[in-house]
């Protein structure tokens, strides 16, 4: 009992932050809420007018006539032919075809500004709506980029992708439910109500004997669906991430002849998502006939006990009766659309809890309350008893340590780190640009505390070069300013020039303007490399990154990007790693790890004359 009721405050918790991100838009929220009033009015009004043309017709006199005649003195009676009184004296006076054109323009007019009510009302409820979701959106994507580098590792693609798109549409209709179905439906199921108790109180209480049987069965379909909503959210999500994994491994799957194993897999994925949603509609879709039911069995009593009351009571006339089918069926379709409501809010606050999921992760690493702005590096880049494990939660294969790591690099330095497989190179360096924070010691920058330097200002220090090059969709010159505003041309050519990248670039279709594709694939491994190069030159960082940045290249492409490197390392401190030790022979220094701690250290002839890893890794890449 007190899990359910936590569960129900956590979900009340939800939807409250949900209903948040409406509030900068409550301008257009309450006119639409004020159209949807107004829509409901006129709707009851253009109703309301059939019921005096019935009376005539099926009386043979004017509402002005019964009124006098009129026998039941009850209150609610006097109400009805009053109202019947003001539109008969309107409309039904002067002759028949007076009356007629009254008619006409009476009905136009009701209908007009009902649906121009209904169009202002979408529209500003539609502006609420795509508000929400931009702000979501964006909210979602700021968040996304300021998580640690750690969060990645443990997250598919797919999944994130699928939080932005998928889940916050289905936020967007249980907003939607909240305020405008509440608003509007409850509005005009009011008006209709009226109009019947007016008619007969007797038949309006005979037709709603049978609703809160139909409310309890639609409250146990919106427990069932919360629960589904969410594994069909989790269900696209694993669809989002298999498609973005094929297609960036469709060269693998074709060289392996594997679409068939592919295309198996994903109709596994897609099966499992095609029997949730179909569970899902089945559960939905109970309330509509479950709702119908509800209706044509209150109809059929209806028929029954208004029948008597024409045929044998004379207390209500044919005209009253069929006006009060007219309005009792009218009723039923804000009561269905209310009946959705609750289904709509529990599939929006399942969607809510994976948005929130989201926005609710803390990032590692994050800058200090009264961070540090720094705009040079001028000493040196010292590390003091650093250990660092990753978290457990990021399920590594291979979860590096690092031990007890000391070290000082001088500013203008090049310093290489080579080791085995899994030895922590690339962990030490990603240290630095402070992707990860080591668990005791510290890092200083100049004598300052990594953890103490504002982020952005610590990284706009730093250019990184990995083996895999990440580009954008975008122009080659718009890769190589990328994060740089106002920057010339001539100076985006320079850099591509020092990159030895000028020459390919000019035998492109477009030049600078070319499109590279999605991740630059319309490039080689090397050119996309040199491009690479040319961005961080063009940044102009004092302190450089190579992860491997040339061991995916053959042998002509890895020369033009070494002479770029070495351009790039000219008057830079420079942390290197290779596997190719012949491209650190240059080092100023090169440090050995093995299983997360230095072994060696010293340049490339001391080295070499040690009997050491080292020596064992050189003799074994050159079978010495």
């Amino acid at each position: 009992m007190g899990n359910t009721k936590n569960k129900e405050k956590s979900k009340v918790k939800i939807y409250v932050r949900i209903v948040k991100y409406v509030f900068p838009y409550w301008k257009h929220l309450i006119s639409s809420m004020l159209f949807a009033i107004l829509y409901s009015v006129f709707s009851g009004i253009s109703i309301y007018l059939v019921i005096p043309l019935l009376e005539t017709l099926f009386s043979g006199k004017t509402t002005i006539e019964l009124l006098h005649t009129g026998g039941d003195s009850f209150f609610i009676e006097k109400i009805k032919l009053s109202l019947n009184y003001l539109v008969s004296t309107f409309i039904f006076t002067g002759n028949p075809m007076e009356s007629l054109l009254r008619i006409c323009i009476v009905v136009v007019i009701g209908f007009l500004l009902r649906n121009l009510t209904s169009y202002f009302q979408a529209y500003t409820m539609a502006y609420v709506e795509q508000g929400l979701m931009m702000d979501i959106r964006n909210d979602l994507f700021k968040h996304i980029h300021n998580l640690s580098i750690g969060y990645f590792t443990n997250e598919r693609t797919g999944n994130l992708i699928s939080r932005v798109t998928n889940d916050v549409t289905v936020v967007n209709s249980g907003v939607s439910a909240s305020f405008v179905t509440l608003v509007k439906e409850p509005f005009s199921a009011l008006i209709y109500l009226s109009i019947a108790i007016a008619i007969s109180w007797r038949l309006t209480i005979i037709s709603f004997l049978a609703f809160p049987v139909a409310l309890i069965i639609i409250s146990w379909i919106g427990l069932k669906l919360h629960k589904e909503s969410r594994i069909l959210q989790e269900k696209m999500a694993d669809i989002t991430s298999f498609l973005q994994e094929t297609i960036f491994g469709e060269k693998i799957v074709k060289a392996f002849n594997m679409e068939e194993f592919e295309n198996n897999r994903f109709k596994i994925e897609t099966k499992k998502y095609f029997n949730t949603i179909l569970r899902m509609t089945r559960i939905r879709n109970l309330s509509t006939p479950v709702t119908e039911f509800v209706s044509i069995a209150a109809a059929a009593i209806i028929i029954w006990y208004g029948g008597t009351q024409v045929i044998i009571d004379k207390t209500l006339t044919p005209g009253e009766f069929l006006g009060f089918f007219l309005v009792v069926f009218q009723i039923m379709t804000p009561i269905k659309e209310l009946t959705t409501v609750t289904n709509r809010i529990q599939e929006a606050t399942a969607a809510g809890k994976r948005i929130f999921e989201i926005l609710d992760t803390e990032p590692n690493v994050k800058n200090d309350p009264n961070p540090i702005k720094i705009e040079s590096f001028e000493k040196e880049i010292v590390f003091q008893n650093v250990s660092f494990k990753y978290d457990e939660s990021e399920n590594l294969i291979n979860n590096v340590t690092l031990k007890n790591i000391n070290l000082s690099v001088k500013k203008g330095e090049i310093l290489a780190i080579v080791g085995p497989s899994g030895a922590g190179k690339s962990t030490l360096v990603d240290l630095i640009p402070r992707f990860y924070d080591p668990n005791e010691g510290e890092i200083l920058l100049d004598g300052i505390n990594l953890k103490k330097i504002e982020l952005k200002s610590l990284r706009g220090l730093i250019g990184i070069v990995t083996q895999e090059t990440i580009l954008f969709n975008d122009t080659i010159k718009n890769n190589i300013a990328y994060g740089l505003s106002d920057i010339s041309i001539d100076k985006v050519i320079e850099a591509a020039k020092a990159a030895n990248a000028h020459n390919f670039i000019m035998q492109t279709p477009d030049g600078y303007d070319t499109i590279v594709g999605e991740r630059g694939l319309k490039l080689s491994g090397g050119e996309r490399q040199r491009i690479s190069i040319a961005r961080a030159l063009l940044k102009n960082p004092p302190i450089m990154i190579f992860d491997e940045a040339t061991s995916a290249l053959d042998s002509e492409s890895e020369i033009l990007v070494q002479e770029a490197i070495e351009r790039l390392m000219f008057k830079r401190t420079s942390f290197v790693i290779a596997h190719r030790l012949s491209t650190i022979r240059n080092a100023s220094r090169i440090i050995v790890l093995e299983k997360g701690q230095i072994v060696q250290i010293g340049t490339h002839e001391e080295l070499i004359l040690q009997d050491g890893l080292y020596k064992k890794l050189y003799e074994m890449q050159f079978k010495l």
